[in-house]
């Protein structure tokens, strides 16, 4: 059976403009580009630092072709949660929300996380499983998938 799960990317930039249209006529303030900023470094952090460990370790980032990965990745943000990097997007999403002021905005978020969650990450950690075996599994129960949401250690 082919694989017709869309690139995260895809996911990301709908929910992006979900979110514009959401939120249209809420303009930003300074308030809530200061309620903003944190959320938005931190996911920063989280995108940028796991792709240069990606990169670091010379293994592939493409996540619709995750058997292309020579190395499973632990370092850096990846030591804190299995996927940072959709973690960190998801966080745009929520930096983004605030600086709309907009509650709204919130949904797209959540429709993100459980889409990514339900087809994207159950899709990789099954091909990591089969990939890396044990090292995998160990990482799994040591590691939560989304910063300590929808899982924590030693459960999977």
């Amino acid at each position: 059976m082919a694989d017709l799960r869309i690139p995260p990317a895809i996911i990301f930039g709908a929910a992006a403009g979900a979110q514009h249209v959401l939120s249209r006529r809420r303009s930003p303030t300074r308030q809530s580009a200061l309620l903003a900023l944190p959320p938005f470094l931190a996911s920063g952090w989280l995108v940028s630092g796991s792709l240069l460990e990606f990169f670091r370790q010379r293994t592939s980032v493409d996540p619709v072709k995750v058997s292309s990965a020579r190395t499973l990745v632990r370092t850096g943000p990846n030591r804190l949660s299995r996927n940072p990097m959709y973690t960190g997007l998801a966080g745009v999403l929520v930096a983004h929300a605030c600086l709309r002021r907009s509650g709204s905005s919130l949904l797209p978020v959540a429709a993100f996380i459980a889409y990514i969650d339900r087809f994207q990450i159950r899709a990789e950690e099954s091909a990591l499983t089969e990939m890396f075996g044990a090292e995998y599994e160990h990482y799994r129960d040591e590691v939560p998938r989304w910063l300590g949401i929808g899982s924590c250690p030693g459960r999977r």
